[in-house]
């Protein structure tokens, strides 16, 4: 295998120095897919044969000494929310966008102008109003860890995104994050994401859910990696990104909220890791999280994503409203009884309570909870309405909180929980110190182990 125990800098480095080819690297991706994929469903649309004419251009341009940025030549995967030109954008739905959806945005652009190559655009959640990974229309993923015969949900809204990443077929995926839609499908497949401060990168050229709340997001295979591609994209510094020292480091473990319910395997694995952590020159800082409830209060009355979608279905797609996968569709249509009032009355609660939470970051340089309280559920558990309403709230419930104050926070795996699924660390920090965030995270990363080393084998392999 050519990348499967190599770092994207160290991809990157073998790829300049002519001991790699960005087709033998797509080549590779494109077996990985055909293998797993009518297992997996990772992917809405494939885009092999396009990735492959684009790598072999990467190549020719390399051997030329021309050098367009870090991701050059690497395989990446997209959300079928972005636009990318030439491949369709059905955002969940049962039927393509216009055309003119497919132009691409600021983030997209800056991908393509460095030669990254687009592996495919992967299932999302229906205009990505959930947290389990479900699609009426087009089928869930399946999440690579689950046993023969027994499927299990991927995590979403992000669906595809950490599947491809498990799969082989992609070193990169782009994802988006609203109430946990990249951190999610990474704790439950094994993989680390961050999700950015809202407004850090923009919105445009993605299909929305709320942009009050949206931002686009990365997942990887291992925080290094998430890294060096945050660093490719952010524009904000050329410098690299490197640990913190974990002496020292102050990592505030919340008391309240983020661990009622959480399964007992995974609160174990979780206490396991920070005492790890601690073990090794961590300090941890119990501390109280105020403004978790309220804010969840507003979340599970449909926050501001479903009253924002109805709004951008109202006026430019109200035609697809009877036609919404039903998980989306009862929120979406409960939306249109919600006041103005009550709209602005749910951004006064968000913004009031997040200044609030914020005085609790000064006491810590990050916060550590569980990403996920619960195990990924098995996808025939999810048939039931209540049952979905339920087991989609306990996923989302953890990751929420940061889109809701509006701060950055990433995932990275910590172990197995007692259905040999993986379990996610959540990392949290203050708005737009994504830097810090991820110098965090590889020091966390360097003390507990890197995912292979911590999970081991996929049952897809084995």
């Amino acid at each position: 295998m050519l990348y499967a125990d190599r770092s994207l800098r160290q991809i990157a480095g073998d790829l300049r120095e002519g001991h790699l080819t960005a087709r033998a690297l797509m080549e590779e991706a494109t077996a990985r897919y055909r293998s797993t994929e009518a297992r997996l469903n990772a992917y809405k649309t494939w885009a092999g044969e396009r990735a492959m004419v684009h790598a072999g251009a990467v190549d020719t341009l390399l051997a030329s000494g021309v050098d367009l940025g870090p991701l050059m030549g690497i395989p990446v995967s997209v959300k079928d929310l972005f636009g990318v030109p030439g491949l369709p954008v059905f955002a969940g739905t049962d039927t393509a966008f216009p055309e003119s959806w497919a132009r691409s945005g600021p983030l997209v652009q800056r991908l393509l102008g460095q030669l990254g190559v687009v592996t495919g655009k992967t299932h999302t959640v229906e205009f990505a109003f959930g947290g389990l990974g479900v699609n009426a229309h087009w089928g869930a993923p399946v999440n690579p860890w689950s046993a023969p015969g027994a499927p299990r949900a991927p995590g979403g809204s992000s669906s595809g995104a950490g599947v491809s990443l498990a799969q082989g077929s992609a070193l990169v995926a782009l994802g988006t994050d609203t109430a946990g839609s990249v951190r999610i499908p990474a704790s439950l497949t094994g993989q680390v994401a961050l999700k950015n401060t809202h407004g850090r990168w923009s919105n445009q050229g993605i299909v929305p859910l709320s942009p009050s709340l949206d931002t686009p997001g990365i997942l990887c295979r291992t925080v290094e990696d998430l890294a060096y591609a945050f660093a490719a994209l952010d524009g904000e510094s050329d410098e690299s990104i490197q640990a913190c020292p974990l002496a020292g480091l102050r990592i505030g473990v919340p008391q309240n909220f983020f661990w009622d319910e959480v399964e007992p395997s995974i609160a174990d694995v979780t206490e396991i890791a920070l005492r790890k952590l601690e073990a090794q020159g961590a300090r941890l800082v119990p501390l109280e999280l105020p403004g978790c409830d309220e804010v969840i209060a507003v979340f599970q009355l449909g926050g501001l994503g479903s009253l924002e979608l109805r709004d951008f279905l109202n006026r430019n797609f109200p035609e697809r409203i009877a036609r919404l996968d039903p998980v989306v569709r009862m929120r979406v249509e409960g939306a249109e009884s919600v006041s103005a009032t009550e709209y602005l009355r749910r951004r006064a609660v968000l913004a009031q309570n997040g200044l609030l939470a914020r005085q609790a970051l000064e006491q810590c340089d990050v916060l550590a909870t569980p990403t996920v309280a619960i195990s990924a559920p098995l996808l025939s558990e999810l048939e039931d309405t209540e049952s979905y309403r339920r087991a989609n709230m306990m996923v989302l419930r953890n990751t929420a909180i940061a889109n809701l104050f509006g701060w950055c926070a990433m995932s990275l795996p910590i172990g197995l929980d007692a259905h040999a699924m993986p379990v996610g660390l959540q990392l949290i920090g203050p708005p737009m110190q994504e830097r810090d965030l991820l110098a965090a995270g590889l020091a966390v990363e360097a003390a507990l182990g890197k995912a292979t080393d911590i999970l081991g084998s996929l049952p897809l392999s084995n």
